[in-house]
């Protein structure tokens, strides 16, 4: 066999090798060519002369390559970015933050933005990162890959980014001003009785809990409609149960019981507070009564409210849902909601290992459907529109005498 199929024949197997047969091999080689076998195995290789040489060293030693236990040596090779940068998971984060959306159920998030992109903006920013690195930290993060899903509640129009944006740069105005920021929803409506809850509870073995075989309205106790106040600085959450029907006056008066109780002792110097809203339900950005009701709130407290409503088709991508929610959603899973008690501490005693706080409380208030708000009434609410997609955005000031 010639010298330049034998330099063939062992090359090929080098990407088969590990780390410390690759450096026998190559200083084994350097030693049988003798002087200028260093820079010829360099060249053929591609290794660094650093390696090459400790393979040398390693030959050399007479220490049989078998009796390694490990192929590098314990704390041996390059450091991740992650431990010479630790705050590098927050820069990813917070770039990202703009074009992300999540599941609420499953606490999967994924962002529109290409790895690719994301190393470039990275290294822009000062950290040297390869896009696998990138998609690494993601996963790190809990962000994976999606395919595209159909939504039943219809297309996002193509102001969506535009809102998102606008959004973003609201949140970050009002908390640099030390002002609250709140994300608001009703969760679903729960049949208050020993009716099955979805899910699965631990249970001593063969006993599990038993509960009615059928779940009518009318075998109910009476239902239970959760409105939740979510502190997006603060990872805080206030529940506000109500007994009769979600209404834009139940909704305004849950944000109410969150001021009273927990927003004002936080922000006791605040100038205005902005609330982060889907775009439809007793929130609704063409819900009237929710602006009225939003006016009267807002005299009473004499602090102007800016609201900001999500885009049709992007309600679950609203904070609240996949931080608070999708919690306490898990943690009463499997246990029958037997009374009001039963479901404020299941709500109350909802947690999260980032430390979120929930406060629940029962409101027995009753709500009446179909309250008609007059075009008069409309007229002297202080509402003022933006100028970016005034549909959506908007802010109320105090009236000068307060009302009533």
């Amino acid at each position: 066999m010639d010298a330049l199929s034998e330099e063939e024949y062992w090359i090929r197997l080098l990407p088969d090798l590990n780390e410390a047969q690759r450096r026998w091999l190559v200083g084994s080689k350097v030693l049988e060519i003798g002087r200028g076998g260093l820079i010829k195995i360099q060249r053929l290789t591609g290794l660094s002369a650093p390696t090459i040489i400790k393979g040398i060293k390693e030959v050399k030693s007479g220490k049989p390559l078998c009796s390694q236990e490990r192929v590098r040596e314990k704390g041996g090779g390059r450091k991740t970015i992650e431990e010479n940068s630790p705050e590098v998971l927050q820069v990813l984060e917070k770039l990202i933050g703009d074009s992300t959306a999540g599941s609420p159920m499953n606490h999967l998030q994924w962002t529109h933005k290409s790895t690719r992109t994301l190393g470039i903006e990275m290294t822009q920013l000062g950290y040297e990162t390869t896009h696998p690195t990138v998609a690494r930290l993601l996963s790190k993060l809990g962000y994976s890959l999606q395919v595209n899903a159909k939504s039943k509640e219809g297309r996002s129009p193509v102001e969506r980014d535009t809102q998102f944006q606008y959004i973003n740069e609201q949140v970050t105005e009002f908390q640099q001003n030390g002002n609250p920021v709140i994300s608001v929803d009703a969760k679903k409506k729960e049949l208050i009785g020993n009716f099955k809850n979805h899910g699965k509870a631990y249970c001593k073995r063969g006993k599990p809990i038993e509960v009615n075989v059928y779940d009518f309205p009318s075998l109910a106790e009476g239902v239970a409609i959760p409105y939740g106040t979510y502190d997006v600085q603060r990872n805080e959450g206030f529940v506000n149960v109500g007994i009769t029907y979600e209404t834009a006056e139940f909704a305004v008066e849950s944000i109410r019981r969150w001021w009273r109780m927990i927003g004002r002792h936080h922000y006791p110097h605040a100038t205005g507070w902005l609330v982060c809203a889907d775009g439809g339900g007793s929130n609704g950005s063409r819900n009237r009564g929710w602006k009225y009701h939003l006016q009267r709130l807002t005299t009473e407290l004499g602090i102007p409210v800016t609201v900001c409503h999500y885009p049709p088709g992007t309600s679950k991508w609203n904070k609240i849902e996949h931080r608070m929610f999708s919690f306490i959603s898990m943690n009463w899973q499997g246990h029958p909601l037997e009374s009001y008690e039963t479901v404020i501490n299941l709500i109350g005693d909802t947690t999260t290992r980032k430390g979120l706080k929930i406060s629940a409380r029962l409101d027995r208030n009753k709500y009446e459907k179909g309250q008609r708000i007059t075009d008069i009434e409309m007229e002297e609410i202080q509402l003022h529109r933006h100028s970016t997609y005034p549909k959506w955005n908007y802010s109320i000031h105090p009236r000068k005498s307060r009302e009533s």
